[in-house]
């Protein structure tokens, strides 16, 4: 019996010093992965969106330094601003937000929720109704790290959307 006590305990330390080098805890756990938006070509479209909705601002991401695939939610938030550069207050049905494996695919997905090429649509960046902006995001599952992220205006109202923080993260 006292040999078997000994084995668990050597797997159990043996575990932990694992978790330890790859940036995980024992629970499994990932700190969350923020994507440094210095790291981008751009944030905010320099040229307004056309006097219509459903205009796309795409922001390509350079290669993830991490496995990305790992993360269960994220959390997108952005602000976005008239033609004459004054901020509109957040609200639901301004803008929509997708993330893109390919960037030379479909970039629209499906007319509702997620597609082969776009893990993630979600029609309120900001808002009340807008769960990807909050500090629990909204669940996803990647199958490989995405090309890039796009952003659409659901109203010709908004001429310029800027993206203010992408985090990657795990929890409930």
């Amino acid at each position: 019996m006292k040999k078997l006590g000994f084995l668990v305990m050597i797997t159990a330390t043996i575990a932990l010093a694992g978790c330890a080098g790859s940036g995980q805890s024992a629970t499994g756990d990932l700190e969350p992965y923020t994507v440094d938006l210095s790291a981008l070509p751009y944030v905010r479209n320099a040229q307004p969106l056309a006097d219509r909705p459903w205009q796309m601002h795409f922001i390509p991401f350079p290669e993830f330094p991490i496995d990305i695939t790992l993360y269960q939610r994220v959390t997108i938030r952005a602000k976005y601003y008239n033609a004459d550069g004054e901020e509109i207050p957040q609200g639901d049905e301004k803008v929509m937000v997708v993330l893109i494996y390919d960037p030379d695919g479909d970039r629209g997905g499906p007319p509702m929720g997620p597609g082969p090429n776009t893990p993630l649509k979600e029609f309120n960046v900001g808002g009340f109704s807008g769960a990807v902006s909050t500090e629990r995001g909204v669940r996803i599952r990647l199958t490989r790290a995405p090309g890039g992220i796009m952003f659409q205006n659901n109203t010709a109202d908004v001429k310029f959307i800027e993206v203010t923080e992408i985090t990657f993260h795990n929890g409930r």
